[in-house]
């Protein structure tokens, strides 16, 4: 058995003629393999029981030599892949599973009857070219750069990418070597596999945007420190998933899923402050911050673009208005260009943000200066931890929002940053919890967070209106007021009814 310790970048064609000469700036010695050309085929049974065992099955076949790969559930952790890989020889194009040691299959797996099952559903063919560096610390790692395509259903994706994979030494050495990959525009740390790309592809089922942040997956026995691990890799993922969508298919909404994986990783270094030193953090944190600036305006433009959508209820009313049209059809135009977000994912800025967030991961960065206080805050149950900071939330909640008290359109405007921290808390740790417990409770703040990101939108083209010297706006200012003011009546309904539900932690 091997174990896979590599990163996966994604590369232009403008950069492949430049990465020999990069790997040779980089290591020691660097030697040059022959170039294969790779015929794979995947395999699994119509039900797809190897893919929900996050198993991968391939035959490679290269000069009329064929292996069989059996690959199982491992890690990927912004753009790191770690997983157990098992090859064997064979003497056909088709697996022969009981070849494979007994042992290395999960428990409670039909064997037999997957083997009997399995067939080619997609194939990736393309031109390895390899090389073999060495270090001055005598660090071993293997660089491979694979093009070509994958194929399913009649349908083709093409295949860019340069792997780094440490063979022998010090794990250090490949993240250097990534840092040094990255200074070139153009490569960008990749998060799907081949075989994760093939499966879309032969199931038709194209990656999507996730419509909300989702929960981290928690299971209940995990302690403080798991807590903390699966809450920046599954925060890392998400901003990873959604920067490919974005590439995929432009849009605001996926850059607004972006921002959500951003600020919940900044959340989690928040929310575990007991075992992550601050010091320790402060140079991501000031990158995360970074990164949130440069998409400032996403949610602005999110709102200006549904205002003026024929679909929208406001539509008809703003289109009475040439002179605001005007104004929202300038501020639209100087908006940053997809060409302009793609150059963002593309920056050595953020690729060295995210492969900094998998560094810190994988050394575990946080246990560096610990005290035995630390140490036994991270042992802890997260359970423990989620009560206690949950019902903290919730009595500095009502402290802010009195029941008591009629809030107004600044009231409201004022307390989003300490909403969102605390429905960030319910995504880090609510899995923990029953499911329709929890949608009952958060839904309605939900909804007034929404809320706020409306009422910021009218407030900021009221703004927009003042600072015109029309007549024509004053009426729009009205409107706008207006709609503010029943927006709020809204949002006090859904802020009262929250007050009084069952905490669902209790």
């Amino acid at each position: 058995m091997d174990t896979e310790i590599e990163l996966k970048f994604l590369v232009s064609d403008n950069e492949v003629p430049l990465i020999p000469a990069l790997l040779t700036q980089f290591a020691k010695t660097v030697t040059n393999k022959p170039a294969k050309n790779l015929t794979n085929a995947y395999f699994d049974t119509p039900n797809r029981e190897l893919r929900a065992l996050d198993i991968g099955l391939r035959t490679r076949c290269c000069n009329d030599e064929c292996e069989q790969t059996i690959k199982l559930a491992g890690e990927v952790v912004g753009g790191l892949h770690q997983r157990p890989e098992y090859n064997l020889p064979i003497q056909s194009g088709r697996p022969d599973l009981h070849a494979f040691d007994a042992n290395i299959w999960p428990h409670g797996m039909q064997l037999e009857s997957i083997a009997q099952n399995i067939f080619p559903i997609f194939s990736t063919n393309f031109i390895r070219r390899t090389w073999l560096l060495e270090t001055d610390s005598g660090t071993k790692i293997e660089a491979v750069l694979d093009k070509g395509e994958i194929a399913a259903n009649g349908q083709i994706e093409p295949i860019n990418e340069l792997e780094i994979e440490l063979i022998e030494g010090n794990k250090e050495d490949l993240f250097l070597l990534a840092d040094h990959l990255i200074k070139q525009a153009g490569m960008r740390l990749g998060l799907y596999s081949k075989a994760a790309r093939g499966y879309r592809i032969a199931d038709d089922k194209p990656l999507k945007p996730n419509k909300f942040i989702g929960f981290v997956p928690l299971k209940s026995q995990a302690t403080q420190e798991q807590a903390l691990i699966a809450t920046v890799s599954y925060g890392i993922q998400f901003v990873q998933k959604h920067e490919q969508c974005y590439f995929n298919k432009p849009s605001l909404k996926t850059l607004k899923r972006v921002i959500d994986g951003i600020s919940l990783i900044r959340h989690a270094f928040w929310l575990f402050d007991d075992i992550v030193d601050k010091s320790l953090t402060e140079s991501i944190r000031n990158e995360l911050k970074w990164l949130l600036s440069e998409l400032a305006w996403v949610e602005n433009a999110i709102h200006l673009k549904t205002y003026t959508s024929k679909r929208h209820a406001y539509y008809k009313k703003l289109n009475q208005f040439p002179e605001l049209a005007h104004v929202i059809t300038d501020l639209q135009d100087v908006q940053p260009t997809p060409t302009d977000i793609e150059d963002l994912f593309h920056c050595t800025r953020y690729n060295r943000l995210i492969l900094s967030l998998t560094r810190w991961l994988v050394d575990r960065a946080w246990r560096k200066n610990w005290d035995q206080k630390a140490l036994s805050a991270a042992q802890l149950p997260v359970t423990d931890i989620a009560n206690q900071l949950f019902d903290k939330d919730w009595q500095a909640l009502k402290s802010l929002l009195p029941q008591e008290k009629t809030l107004s359109e600044y009231d409201y405007l004022q307390v989003r940053a300490k909403l969102e921290n605390t429905l960030l808390s319910g995504n880090c740790l609510g899995k923990l919890y029953d499911k329709e417990a929890r949608k009952a409770f958060r839904t309605p703040w939900i909804d007034v967070v929404y809320g706020i990101y409306e009422l910021e939108t009218l407030t900021y083209l009221h703004q927009l209106c003042q600072n015109q010297n029309s007549d024509a706006l004053q009426e729009v200012q009205v409107w706008l007021k207006q709609k503010s003011d029943f927006l709020v009546s809204a949002m006090e309904q859904s802020r009262q009814s929250s007050m009084l539900s069952e905490p669902y932690w209790c």
